[in-house]
C-alpha cells in the first residue's frame, strides 16, 4: 500500500499497488455514514493516479490504471472498471456502475444506481438525475438513475432524466435535455432532447471508420 500523502488519510481496509500515485490531502477509504473504520474493504488496481484533494469512501471495487481529476468526490460501493478517467470537481454517488475505458470529465454530476458501460464519454458539466419526484413519498425507493450504454458521448451541459437509455455510440449534444430513451446510434439536441441524424451521417465519424473499419 502507498504511504499516506501530506495531510491526507488512508483509512484501514484499503489496498493499494506499490505503483500508485497518491497526491495531497487524499482521503482513501473513510467509512459511510453506520459503517466502522476499516469495516468495508476498498480495492484500487494498478497504476492508480489520485490527484489532491480526491476522497474515495469504502467499499469501492475499482479497477487498473484508474486516475482522478484534483477535488474528485466517489462515495461507497461503486464498481468501476479498468482505465477509467474522473475529471476535476466531478461527484459520483454510491452504487454506481462503471465500465472500462469511461471517460468521465469535470464538474461532473453521477447519482446512484447509474450505469456507464464501456467506453462510454461524459463531457464536463453533464448532470445525471435519478429522482422523478423529489422529496415524494416513494422517492427513496424509486430512484434509478441513467443507463449510458457502451461508446455513447454526452456532451457537454446536458441533463438526463432518471431511468433513461441512452443507446449504443448514440450521442447527446450540448446542453440537451433528455427526458426519453435515446437509440442505437441516433444524435439527438435541445429541450426536450429531439432525434436529428444517424452518427453515421456525421462526416467526424465517416473519417474514423475510413481509418479503422469500424465506427
Amino acid at each position: 500500500m502507498s504511504p499516506a500523502s501530506p495531510s491526507g488519510d488512508v483509512y484501514p481496509g484499503v489496498h493499494l499497488t506499490q505503483d500508485s500515485r497518491i497526491g495531497s490531502y487524499v482521503v482513501l477509504g473513510h467509512p459511510p455514514q453506520g459503517r466502522e473504520f476499516g469495516e468495508l474493504e476498498t480495492w484500487i488496481g494498478a497504476g492508480a493516479l489520485i490527484r489532491s484533494h480526491t476522497v474515495i469512501y469504502s467499499g469501492n471495487q475499482i479497477g487498473s490504471h484508474f486516475q482522478t481529476g484534483h477535488g474528485v468526490m466517489i462515495r461507497e460501493m461503486n464498481e468501476i472498471g479498468d482505465h477509467v478517467s474522473v475529471g476535476s470537481h466531478s461527484i459520483i454517488e454510491h452504487h454506481v456502475q462503471i465500465g472500462d475505458h469511461v471517460r468521465i470529465h469535470s464538474n461532473v454530476f453521477i447519482p446512484e444506481y447509474t450505469i456507464l458501460e464501456e467506453a462510454a464519454w461524459v463531457g464536463p458539466n453533464v448532470v445525471f438525475t435519478n429522482a422523478l419526484y423529489p422529496l415524494s413519498p416513494t422517492t427513496k425507493s424509486s430512484l434509478r438513475g441513467p443507463h449510458v450504454m457502451s461508446e455513447a458521448k454526452i456532451g457537454a451541459n446536458a441533463t438526463l432524466l432518471p431511468g433513461v437509455v441512452i443507446g449504443r455510440g448514440a450521442i447527446v449534444g450540448a446542453g440537451a435535455v433528455v427526458v426519453r430513451d435515446v437509440p442505437d446510434e441516433k444524435v439527438v439536441v435541445g429541450n426536450p432532447a429531439q432525434v436529428i441524424k444517424d452518427v453515421a451521417a456525421l462526416e467526424a465519424y465517416k473519417l474514423a471508420q475510413t481509418e479503422d473499419g469500424s465506427r
